[in-house]
Formats: C-alpha cells, sequence, structure tokens
C-alpha cells in the first residue's frame, strides 16, 4: 500500500493511488479492528454496563465514512484528468504495478490451505484476491501507457477501482448504522420469533420484544409475555429461554413475566 501510494505521487498514475486506496480499505479495517478489540478487553464499569464492546462498531463506521470521502475524491481526480490529462511515468508504474501483483499472489498463497477452515481466513483470502485484481488493472494500465502512451486508461481505471470499493463500503455503513440504531439482527426473523414465544403453553400475548446487536457476534433479547398462570412462571421462562437459544441462537435474553392484570396496569411505552 504504501510504495503503490509513494509510486502514484512519484510516476502521476491515479489507478496507482486509487489502488493503494483499495488495499486502505482492508489495512486500515484491520487496524480499526484490532484497535477495537483491544479497547473491547477493558472491563465494565457501573457507567458503561456493557463494557467497551461496541468501540468495534465506531470504528467499522468511522472506517466506511472515511473510505467514501476517499472514493469521492478519486472520482472527482479521475474527472479532472479526463479533461486534462496529466503526463505519466509509465515504466515504474509498470514495474510498481507488478510488485503489488506478485505481493497479493504470496498473500493468497499462504491463506488459501486455511481458507477451506476458517471463515476469517476465507474473508481476507477474498480480500486479497480483490487485491490482486486491482494491481492486475493497474497492470494493464501502466503496460498500455507504455506501449501507446494513451493516459486516459490512467484514470478510467483508476475510477473502476474507486467505484469497486463503493459496494463494500456501503455495506459496511449500513450494517454498523443499523447496528447503532438498535435494529434487529438481519437473520432474526421477528414474526417468527413472536410467533415462538406464543406457542409457548400459557403464553397469551407478547409484547415490547427487542432484538438487538451489542457487537458482532452478541445479540440481545427483551420482552415481557402474558401468561394465563404465575404459578407456572418458571417453567414458562425456562421454555422461552431455551426457545430464544435453539431456535435463534440468542443467549442473552431478559424477559419479563406478568399477568393479565399487570399488564393493565402497566405504563405502555412508545417503542
Amino acid at each position: 500500500m504504501a510504495v503503490e501510494a509513494v509510486g502514484g505521487l512519484w510516476t502521476g498514475s491515479l489507478a496507482l493511488l486509487a489502488d493503494a486506496a483499495h488495499m486502505l480499505t482492508d489495512a486500515g479495517g484491520l487496524a480499526l479492528a484490532l484497535f477495537a478489540i483491544r479497547f473491547a478487553e477493558r472491563p465494565r464499569t457501573p457507567r458503561n454496563t456493557f463494557g467497551y464492546v461496541r468501540t468495534e462498531v465506531l470504528s467499522a463506521l468511522a472506517n466506511a465514512v472515511v473510505l467514501l470521502l476517499l472514493t469521492v475524491y478519486i472520482l472527482y481526480e479521475a474527472y479532472q484528468r479526463f479533461l486534462s490529462p496529466p503526463q505519466i511515468v509509465g515504466g515504474p508504474m509498470l514495474v510498481i504495478a507488478a510488485v503489488g501483483l506478485v505481493v497479493n499472489l504470496v498473500g493468497m498463497k499462504l491463506l488459501s490451505a486455511g481458507s477451506t477452515e476458517s471463515l476469517n481466513v476465507k474473508g481476507a483470502y477474498f480480500e486479497l484476491l480483490a487485491d490482486m485484481l486491482g494491481s492486475l488493472g493497474v497492470l494493464v494500465a501502466a503496460a498500455i501507457v507504455v506501449l501507446t502512451d494513451w493516459r486516459l486508461v490512467d484514470p478510467i481505471i483508476g475510477a473502476g477501482i474507486g467505484l469497486f470499493i463503493v459496494p463494500r463500503t456501503w455495506t459496511l455503513l449500513k450494517q454498523a448504522v443499523h447496528i447503532l440504531m438498535e435494529g434487529a439482527p438481519p437473520e432474526i426473523d421477528m414474526v417468527l420469533l413472536e410467533k415462538t414465544l406464543l406457542d409457548i403453553p400459557g403464553v397469551v400475548a407478547a409484547r415490547d420484544l427487542h432484538v438487538w446487536t451489542i457487537t458482532s457476534g452478541a445479540d440481545a433479547m427483551s420482552g415481557h409475555l402474558v401468561v394465563t398462570d404465575m404459578a407456572s412462571a418458571r417453567a414458562t421462562l425456562a421454555a422461552a429461554q431455551e426457545a430464544m437459544r435453539t431456535g435463534f441462537g440468542l443467549t442473552h435474553v431478559t424477559i419479563q413475566l406478568e399477568d393479565e392484570a399487570l399488564q393493565g396496569a402497566e405504563v405502555q411505552q412508545p417503542f
């Protein structure tokens, strides 16, 4: 990434700068994730009862915003270069692109075995695959510049690499905002969850059901169940918790049981 960034400034190649930005999406994401993991290890406090695990979500949001702004700059720069193509030093651009391609191929080779055993390694492998394709695009652009001196190919490839970043970054942004808005995890069917609770013997109503994500891999659920017989509350609660665990993978569950008289006496919340 650093070599391509310096090389892009030296040779005047937007394609190299864009490919460096694409690598920044990986390096920046990993760095922020590492920072978040370390920060999240801090213990809970009386004021931060969940601890600092949501630092991961905040880092993802910051990463997505920075990368989208970076993409806007790349596209703007590509537009300017379409209007006035700058001089590009094709030879060094070709060498640097080749180095980037080799580095990505070596990384893919190192990760290929583990990619069949670990989803995390598989994700890293596909990130390197995307980087390899970006380096290949820069290599093609450099070869065209060297052979034909057609300089417009550089902003074309640069804009293409910039646009390649957008879908992944936009998805990351939406996921982070969805979590911060306390939205239900996409894999949780709230209609089915409510029906599952209503199917428990003795449960006549379910209300104020909420499922949200605290951080990646940590979902929580809360709700109220109206039951016909409070004497069987222990069995009903155990059945509800087991249904949430086995049916939806929810283990951080808080359920309040109440009879119909208590339900009528409670002040209804607006959410």
